[in-house]
């Protein structure tokens, strides 16, 4: 599939509600997401399986109110899920504040805007 027909059809996906936006904040993902892309998330992606070590997921912060998107490393039978960064000298994540409940996993990335 051509770069312009994979745009429009990432665009389409998050005009039908399908997926969410979300912009990436700062360097924990690199080399994988660039600080300033944006990503599409599946919020619908975990409702009837748990999510799978490798993915990467976006979660809601323990203890602030922003959002994180962190790889899964390790997942536990209740869903809780271990998260780390890729750049993991910069990265503040499971290593920091322990296990993500499943409720606070808010989707899985599917795909990224330069």
């Amino acid at each position: 599939m051509n770069e312009e027909l994979q745009t429009a059809l990432k665009l389409l996906q998050m005009l039908v509600g399908m997926r969410k936006r979300l912009r990436v904040s700062g360097p924990s993902m690199l080399p994988e997401l660039q600080p300033g892309e944006e990503i599409l998330f599946n919020p619908k992606a975990y409702r009837q399986k748990l999510p799978k070590v490798g993915d990467i997921v976006v979660a809601r912060h323990p203890y602030q109110t922003k959002q994180i998107i962190k790889r899964v490393t390790v997942v536990l039978e209740d869903g809780s899920c271990f998260l780390t960064g890729d750049n993991t000298s910069s990265s503040t994540d499971s290593r920091s504040f322990g296990f993500i409940p499943p409720n606070k996993i808010l989707g899985k990335v599917t795909s990224k805007f330069p």
